[in-house]
């Protein structure tokens, strides 16, 4: 079996009303999912999404021709580009749905099949007032729900942590709450100032108080020295890597024994190979592997099987927020968008390779 061409389709939904990111300072009035279509001589084909996918025509010919089921060639292939253009791990994702598909089995039985469901966390998306929090932290109990995460605005920070003690009071100790400043990467253009060190271990020190799951990018990605110490001298749990772009800055947080939770999206990150060999690493280790999965259903699916398929957990992240952001927003491209059961858990697709079905107008 040889790939013949990898062929990308962009698809846009208009959000009215917008979407107001919490990370994000511009409203956004727009979702666009680019999918990505790995096309062979055998008319097998696998389907990816995730980053935008810009720049790519330039290296297609490097896989066209090629088999694609050589999984780790093709990954090297992705690590060169990474170094010179975007983070074409949608591409790999999509060989991973191919190889699944032509196996007749799901992408998580080939990387270990150790569950076949996660319990999910709502991934909050917008910074509201603590009223507004904590009654949608109720809403999300009685849809199933076990956790969820609040943002915290660093501009905003008293309001932040009003809205983590409202929530921590309206739902007591009958749900995990995790808490993020998004401090590790930034938006095209925003040249605001991370939050100073010291602010930032008060801040813990504070959120420690409320029982806090974990704090997840409290610093810049590239202080893997201040991670290091606010996990060591605060006690509470911190969480990162979700954007990884090299396996190596992910290495260098495990050197350092710098974080609980290590989160490389396998979309936008180091791809689902690489993330896979690392969470093993760290679960033998006894910390946490749960990958942020802020792309759309098709990039939530690859997380998922990754996930499963590794043993990951304790929670995979849902992003969740209604009524701004919604699985039928989310998973626009998707015949049926991706919920949770009764119980707050998503299960893995039975369906060969990543179990995408995609919606009658994408198809």
């Amino acid at each position: 079996m040889k790939i013949t061409r990898i062929r990308l389709e962009r698809h846009t939904l208009e959000l009215d009303p917008p979407f107001c990111a919490a990370w994000d300072p511009n409203p956004r009035r727009s979702f666009e999912a680019t999918l990505v279509f790995v096309e062979t001589d055998e008319g097998i084909a696998g389907v990816g999404s995730g980053d935008t996918m810009d720049g790519f025509d330039r290296y297609e010919h490097l896989f066209v021709g090629e088999d694609p089921l050589e999984l780790e060639r093709h990954v090297r292939v992705l690590e060169t580009i990474t170094f010179h253009a975007g983070r074409y791990w949608p591409i790999e994702a999509a060989l991973w749905d191919l190889t699944g598909r032509a196996a007749g089995k799901p992408v998580a039985e080939l990387l270990g099949a150790a569950i076949d469901q996660l319990p999910v966390y709502a991934s909050t998306g917008e910074a509201r007032s603590a009223e507004e929090r904590a009654e949608s932290a109720l809403r999300l109990r009685e849809e199933g729900f076990r956790a969820l995460k609040v943002r915290i605005d660093r501009e905003r920070l008293a309001e932040g942590v009003a809205s983590v003690a409202a929530v921590r009071e309206a739902v007591g100790d009958s749900m995990d709450v995790m808490v993020d400043l998004n401090q590790g990467w930034r938006m095209p253009g925003d040249l605001s100032d991370p939050l100073p060190a010291e602010d930032v271990r008060r801040l813990t020190e504070h959120l420690h108080d409320f029982d806090v799951f974990w704090l997840e990018e409290p610093l810049p990605r590239e202080d893997v020295e201040g991670y290091a110490k606010l996990r060591a001298d605060t006690g509470v749990r911190i969480a990162g890597g979700e954007m990884a772009r090299t396996k190596s800055e992910l290495e260098a947080f495990e050197a350092a024994d710098a974080l609980d939770v290590y989160q490389p999206d396998a979309v936008l990150a180091v791809g689902m190979t690489r993330a896979a060999e690392l969470a093993r690493r760290v679960l033998g280790r006894g910390r946490l592997f749960t990958p942020h999965t802020w792309t759309n259903g098709i990039g939530l699916l690859a997380n998922l099987h990754l996930t499963a398929g590794v043993g990951g957990g304790p929670f995979l992240e849902f992003p969740y927020d209604p009524p701004g952001w919604t699985p039928e927003r989310r998973d626009f491209m998707l015949a049926e968008p991706l919920r949770i059961d009764a119980n707050g858990f998503l299960a893995v697709p039975e369906r060969p390779g990543l179990g995408i079905e995609l919606a009658d107008d994408i198809v």
